[in-house]
């Protein structure tokens, strides 16, 4: 089976620009319905304080771009402490619904990776809930391998996932 590939072309925004906002509300209300119970939740649970993520933490936010200038596709990536060890960690990765299935998530991803690459961090992390499973094969299919859950997501949410790169740095010119 061959894929069609959708000519996408991956840029850096701010958190709040208004395309990375709409792509993160469509995310939310896709996840609303994957987790009714959490949907559920009052807006101040301390589960869902678990999801927030704080715009002042954000290394870099991607967009993936259709040659009109239609966003299509999201990720971002953020500062993160484990255990007392700084860490980036790829958060809200999304596609439109009707470009998936077309490696613009591979491309949101590969750009997140770069981006985490110039931190000079040794690898990047990510957490999964276990009722996305297209999540979950696209992370294998990028060679990410399961990790133990980390803070917060081991108090939280046990029965998600999460996952590991390890990024090679370039070498010297």
């Amino acid at each position: 089976m061959s894929v069609t590939r959708v000519p996408v072309a991956c840029i850096a925004v701010p958190w709040d620009d208004p395309r990375a906002e709409a792509l993160r509300v469509a995310m939310t209300a896709e996840l609303d319905i994957r987790y009714p119970e959490m949907a559920a939740r009052p807006a101040d649970d301390p589960l869902k304080a678990t999801l927030t993520v704080d715009g002042a933490d954000v290394i870099t936010t991607i967009l993936a771009v259709l040659p009109d200038g239609t966003a299509v596709g999201h990720g971002a990536l953020r500062r993160l402490q484990i255990h007392g060890r700084p860490e980036v960690e790829i958060k809200r990765v999304i596609v439109h619904a009707e470009h998936r299935g077309k490696r613009v998530a591979a491309a949101v991803m590969t750009a997140l990776e770069e981006a985490a690459r110039a931190t000079g961090a040794p690898r990047v992390v990510l957490h999964t809930g276990d009722r996305q499973p297209e999540a979950v094969a696209l992370y294998r299919s990028l060679g990410y391998r399961s990790i133990p859950l980390y803070p917060p997501y081991d108090r939280t949410m046990p029965q998600s996932f999460c996952f590991a790169k390890e990024l090679a740095q370039p070498g010297p010119s």
